[in-house]
Formats: structure tokens, sequence, C-alpha cells
């Protein structure tokens, strides 16, 4: 699997690099930038790729305006300027850069900690003015204070270690990192209500989503120790502004290092006036360090998606990344087949449908997730035809009412192979079981509501499926309708319930298929 990616817009002062990148790549780049929304939405639809930082505003209706772009890049790690929500039911990749910034980042987090304990900004504007207030600027030493970390990942982890060098005892909460992991670089996890009460200093490093938005808010400074510092290079929108400017004039906050904001730029000027903050405009990726890194990353991983290789800042689909790779896509290509096999199978208007897919083998063990994301392309891919990937398809799929199970076996029971995939569908009264195989890098079908293939049907190809009963007569018929230059192979399935399966691989479209059906019971026509 990989992206045509033919051109990318560059809608924001990302650096040289990245154009540089992508243009010696064969990628032809355009930087616009200070677009309005109307005229994003009018350059998109000449366009693969979108780059942006944070400005950009890459809205549901951005998305939905073209119906050409296939991939938003984030030169940077967050993504909340981006509707991945609308990007993904519209099959749209978000990526992002991970761990371009997370050096810069962290550095500017250790200096809003180190500033706070030493009221640095303020000791300066006030010596500029003319004035010796030695006694006003009275500090605090980080020494055997405890820094609360909440947030684990790459820029978590970088505070945590540069500011155990100061003899801070750094503790933290991510639900995502297990104890003994944090435990390796030196922070103990606890939950987030014990975290509260033991920090003099804490930290937030994690995205905004629903669940962090506002996390930081009156209950939580009503738990934390009198005067406790605060700092968020993070994302705006975590600490709750207005409780957090209630706790500075109470003094329940001692102070508040901030570098993101609800909006930008920020319209609460009476917290960002108050003399206990200490405030900079977004500056946690501003080095020419992190710039460089970004831009590097994310055209990076442009044009590997353009080679069909594996990236790692896929933000919004957990299967991209194993149906993109090598190894996998033999099993990617026959779970696509099996997935317009089986739609085949069921008419519409038979009812909601329920999909089971089994994986069979220790080769495909932790696989059938992403195969099952496969199967379910293939499946909406033959009735709904157009706009359908592995994006998107699980989110079609809910909203279509498709029930989905996984399973997998250790042991394959097929004759004479190590691995399957088994695809059950059902709709109303309509069952049916599809096994699906690998030989070498090609897909085959194994069998057939328990009729055998052998030799199995390579799955190639424009194929006519039909199923009639046993009789010395059906087939001939049935090779009568075809102009033999026509018919590129034949494959007959072993009797059940006095049921044949024939499948034929034709050069042409579906135009036998009429005249076929009034010789069998049931005839599919699917192109894989």
């Amino acid at each position: 699997m990989s992206f045509t990616i033919g051109n990318v817009l560059i809608s924001e002062s990302v650096d040289p690099t990245c154009a540089k990148i992508l243009q010696d790549n064969g990628i032809k780049t355009d930087t616009k930038i200070g677009l309005s929304r109307d005229q994003l939405i009018a350059e998109l639809k000449n366009y693969d790729g979108l780059v942006v930082r944070s400005a950009t505003k890459v809205t549901a209706e951005v998305i939905e305006g073209t119906d050409r772009l296939k991939v938003v890049g984030r030169a940077g790690t967050g993504v909340d300027n981006i509707d991945c929500n609308a990007a993904t039911r519209n099959g749209v990749l978000v990526i992002n850069a991970p761990g371009g910034n997370a050096i810069s980042a962290a550095e500017l987090t250790c200096a809003m900690i180190i500033t706070l304990s030493r009221h640095l900004p303020q000791a300066c504007a006030s010596l500029k003015n003319g004035k010796w207030d030695r006694k006003l600027y009275m500090g605090q030493e980080l020494l055997n204070k405890t820094l609360a970390i909440v947030g684990l990942g790459r820029i978590g982890r970088e505070v945590a270690t540069r500011m155990q060098a100061f003899g801070m005892k750094t503790v933290g909460f991510d639900p995502l990192v297990p104890p003994e992991e944090s435990i390796k670089f030196g922070v103990k996890s606890y939950d987030l209500n014990d975290l509260w009460t033991m920090a003099d200093y804490i930290t937030v490093h994690t995205p905004l989503i629903p669940q962090t938005k506002n996390l930081i808010n009156d209950n939580v400074f009503a738990k934390c120790k009198k005067g406790v510092r605060i700092v968020n290079c993070a994302r705006g929108g975590i600490i709750d502004e207005n409780a957090l400017l209630r706790a500075l004039e109470s003094g329940q906050c001692g102070g508040a290092g901030l570098d993101v904001y609800t909006e930008e730029p920020p319209k609460n000027t009476a917290l960002i006036q108050h003399p206990k903050v200490i405030c900079t405009p977004h500056l946690g990726a501003s080095t020419v360090e992190a710039q460089n890194r970004v831009a590097v990353e994310i055209a990076e991983q442009f044009v590997d998606l353009l080679h069909g290789k594996n990236i790692m800042g896929v933000v919004n689909s957990a299967s991209f990344c194993q149906l993109l790779s090598p190894e996998n896509k033999p099993w990617a290509d026959l779970s696509t087949s099996l997935g317009k096999i089986s739609s085949s199978l069921i008419p519409s208007g038979s009812g909601d449908i329920k999909v089971t897919i089994t994986t069979q083998g220790m080769q495909l063990n932790k696989k059938v997730t992403f195969l099952s994301t496969a199967v379910i392309v293939g499946l909406l891919q033959h009735r709904i035809k157009l706009g359908v990937n592995c994006i998107n398809a699980p989110v079609l799929a809910k909203e279509a009412g498709i029930e989905l199970q996984q399973k997998h076996e250790d042991v394959c029971l097929r004759r004479n192979v190590d691995s399957a995939l088994v695809v059950n569908i059902a709709a109303g009264e309509n069952k049916h079981e599809i096994v699906g195989l690998i030989a070498g890098d090609k897909a085959f079908l194994g069998s057939l509501d328990g009729a055998d293939f052998f030799p199995h049907v390579e799955l190639s190809g424009k194929l006519l499926l039909c199923r009639s009963d046993n009789s010395s007569v059906t087939f001939p018929k049935l090779i009568g309708l075809f102009n033999p230059q026509d018919i590129q192979s034949i494959w007959c399935s072993s009797m059940v319930n006095n049921r044949v399966w024939y499948v034929f691989n034709v050069n042409k479209d579906d135009s036998y298929q009429k005249a076929i059906s009034s010789l069998v019971d049931f005839c599919a026509f699917i192109t894989l």
C-alpha cells in the first residue's frame, strides 16, 4: 500500500529544508502563507498533501471542501489545530513529527521552572527600572523539591532527567506508561489525586483532548500545597485559565510559567499581566534546531509514504503502518479480496451485517486487528465503491451498522498450510465462510462454505463466482456461454450439500453475469 503524492502545499513558515527534501524526491511543493479558510479550501483542490504548523486551522470544512487531499502533516507534535475526526472519516491521513521539538520544549519547560523559583524576569525588570529590591525577590532552591510531571512521553522524560540534575524529586502520571517503565528514567508514578498533594511544582506534557481539557482546575488547585507553582509549555486549555487566575490571586498558586493559551494570541490579559505569571508567546518549538528537525522529519515521512515505507508519526489510523509494511502486504491484499468476496455473497437489503474475522497460525499472531481493517476496506469498497481506505473504513463500517468480531487461533487446521485467514459473514438468513491463503506472495481462495478448491483459486483480476447443482449438464452449459478467448482460468470446488462453486477468471466486464444467472442459483462478478 502506498500514497500517490504528486504535490504538497506548505501553508506556514516551515524551515526550507522541508520543501527541499520533498522536491529532491520528485514531489512538487508550493509555499503559500496566510491563506484564509476559503483560500485554503480553494488551493487544496490542487494538492495531495498539506504541511502545517500550529496557525493553520484544518477544520472539517477545509477537509470536506476537497476530495483530493490525502495527507496532512503537522511540522511539530500537537495536532489540535487539525480536525482528526473529520480527517479520519474522509480517509485523510494525519501525521506529525513527534520527536523533532522534544528537546526545545523540554528546555523551555526547565527554564520556566528555574525562573519561577528565582523570579528572574521580575528582578530583571526591577533593576532596569533603577531599583535594588534584593529582599523582594527572595527565591527558593530546587534541591529536594517535588516536581510532578503529567505526561511521560518524550518531552516529559527529557524534563525529568534535566531537573533531576538540580536535585528535584520527580514523580508523574501517564496512563500509557507503566510504573515499571517510568522508574527507569527516575520518575515514580502515582494516581493523579496523589500527585497533586505532593507537588511543589507541576508541569503538563499531554495533548489537548477531551480527557485533558481543563485537567487542572479549581478542584485540583484545592488539593495542592499552598504556593504550588505550575508550568504549561504543552497546549493551551489543559489548565483552566480562570481557575489559575483565582489560585494566583488567593495565593494557592505561587506562580505560573505559561507558553501556551486557550486563545492565541491570549485575550485573558488579567492572567498574563499578573505579577506571578511568566509568559512567552508559544516559543516551545521556536529554536533553529527544532524547526530544522521537524521540517526534516515531516518531509521524510511524506517521502516514505510515497515509496510505501513504514512511518512513525501516524496520528489517526492504528492499522495504517502495519498494512504499509512489505511483510504484511500479501496478507493485506488477501484480506481486501476476501472482504470484496464476502460482500458479494450478501444481497443488498439482507439486514444488519455481522463479520467475524479469524487469523489462524502463529505467523498471524497479533495481526488480526489490522487485517480486519483490510477486510472491511474490501467489503465497503465493493458496496460503496469510492472513498474507502484503511483510515476511514472502521468509522464507515460502524456508521453502516456492521458488527465486527476478531479472533486468533494459534493452530491452522487447513491441509498443507501453516496460516489462513477466515471470514464469516452473516446478514439475515445469508451466512457464508470464506477461507483465504497465501502461497509465496500470492493470495488464494482455499474454500467457500466448506467447499474446497484444489488447486486454490488465485485472487486477481476479474472473477465470476457462481454456485450450481452438481448436474453433469450444468458445467458444459456454463462454458458454452463464454467466448473461449474471454476465459483465463476456471476452478471448480468440491461438492457440499449437492452444490458446487465455480470460479471463472475472465478478461471482460460482467456482461456474462445475466446469462449465467439463468443456469445457477447464485452469481456475482468481482473485480480484485
